[in-house]
């Protein structure tokens, strides 16, 4: 692609990768038969392609963002499905990235879109504020079709309430800053586990079965102190000094574990913030305080299912006898380049794993998305829960807390997160989606593997 950037304008370090950027798509429109919106929509403006020229337009003109090109901007799931079938190598993560953050800065949205984007970026990234909010939405949460059917910004609200779950978990009591001993006689590395935002008050039961089956694997599990929201969510809003304050705390909390008593990974349980953890080293590039130890941060940090692979891990303790129907979620098998590993990992637990059709297309939930775009993030629910269905699975698994409230919002399918399972095969308790819901007569009790086996 032509671009027609000034000397002055490439003198801005984030004009200069976003040029690079522009400069390798070769139009070829691959990018379009992968993309939801797209193929929801059929609009060319709503494909990857089609947002690319609005970039360029919107940059190379150097001008304040409109809302037409604002209203395809904001349809973008950042999936990244179009960069798994890029055959250029268009990074139009970074893109996407700065086209919003130019958004953020030079276009005023309506006061009503104001309103909720900065509540949810007030309350979501924070764990007190988000169990507080979760009361309210308890006693709102009958309202929510009525909210729904007004639209506009009533809708997102009716949205959101949907979203929030009719009962909230108890706080754990294995919330950091704390440290969790190997179990085994050898010790066999020692992790720090990013303990998130919205994960710890939605599901506190994924991060203790990560603790749990770690340390019984013998590894040191740390929550640091410091640490807090990996700044994925209003990084995608455009708010970008908020996401680069987010980045630094972490890298500062991180680093002071790396130089103390050493970490041999960074341990993430939810794939959105893995994606956004392992681009630190880019977002921070140009601070010459951080630039150097936020890329050996991204370097350190692994989903959880990446760094259980390089572990031996032992023959289950039992039997699942369990059909699982495995999603992986965007920010894994597109951001991360995660596909192999967690569904290796579920069949040498004993699940019969299947392959989800369509699945490169994304379920809908994208961060705040699923609030932000209601219609469009329903019917590509509706869309994914009808291909799950169609492989007759017993329970889905995923490793994005964002995909599994989505999906089970929307099928009566138990849907549990991957760590779980594995942390149940070997030896941990049964996932509570499994304990309380259809499968309770076939997971407890479960039979044991004979000792020859």
């Amino acid at each position: 692609m032509q671009t027609n950037f000034s000397i002055h304008q490439l003198a801005d370090p984030q004009i200069a990768e976003s040029e690079k950027i522009l400069r390798k798509c070769v139009h070829c429109g691959f990018c379009t038969a992968t993309c939801p919106t797209f193929a929801l929509l059929g609009d060319e403006l709503d494909s990857p392609r089609g947002r690319i020229y609005l970039i360029k337009e919107m940059l190379e003109n150097d001008r304040p963002a409109d809302a037409r090109t604002v209203k395809h901007i904001d349809r973008c799931l950042s999936c990244l499905s179009c960069m798994t079938t890029c055959p250029s190598g268009v990074h139009y993560m970074h893109l996407v990235d700065h086209a919003r953050a130019h958004i953020e800065e030079t276009y005023r949205r309506p006061l009503s879109e104001r309103m909720i984007r900065n509540l949810l970026a007030f309350v979501l990234p924070h764990p007190a504020r988000f169990r507080l909010s979760l009361v309210g939405a308890y006693f709102a949460r009958p309202f929510a079709g009525v909210l729904k059917r007004l639209g506009g910004p009533m809708a997102q609200m009716g949205a959101m309430l949907e979203l929030a779950p009719s009962r909230a978990p108890l706080r754990s009591a294995m919330e950091g800053p704390a440290t969790f001993e190997g179990a085994a006689p050898e010790p066999r590395g020692r992790v720090a586990l990013l303990s998130g935002c919205a994960q710890p008050v939605l599901a506190p039961n994924i991060n203790e079965a990560t603790i749990r089956l770690l340390t019984r694997l013998g590894v040191e599990v740390v929550l640091p102190k410091g640490e807090g929201c990996c700044g994925a969510l209003v990084h995608h809003m455009g708010k970008e000094e908020r996401a680069l304050a987010d980045a630094r705390r972490n890298v500062d909390a991180w680093t002071a574990e790396i130089e103390g008593k050493g970490l041999d990974a960074i341990v993430i349980t939810a794939s959105g913030c893995g994606t956004t953890i392992k681009d630190y080293g880019f977002m921070l590039r140009e601070d010459p305080a951080y630039a150097e130890k936020a890329a050996r941060v991204s370097a350190l940090a692994k989903d959880i299912t990446e760094y259980l692979a390089t572990l031996d891990l032992p023959a289950p303790a039992l039997r699942p006898d369990l059909t699982v129907a495995y999603h992986s979620a965007c920010s894994m098998q597109h951001g991360q380049k995660i596909t192999r590993q967690p569904k290796d990992l579920l069949k040498a637990a004993g699940f019969a794993v299947r392959d989800v059709p369509e699945g490169h297309l994304c379920c809908g939930s994208a961060g705040t998305y699923n609030i932000l775009q209601p219609e469009i993030a329903r019917r590509l629910r509706d869309r994914k829960v009808a291909n799950i269905e169609r492989t007759t699975p017993d329970l889905v698994a995923t490793g994005n807390i964002g995909c599994m409230t989505q999906i089970g919002g929307g099928t009566d399918l138990p849907v549990v997160h991957t760590a779980e399972l594995l942390d149940w095969v070997h030896g941990g308790p049964v996932p509570q989606a499994l304990a309380e819901g259809p499968l309770a007569g076939r997971v407890a009790p479960a039979p044991a593997v004979e000792a020859a086996e």
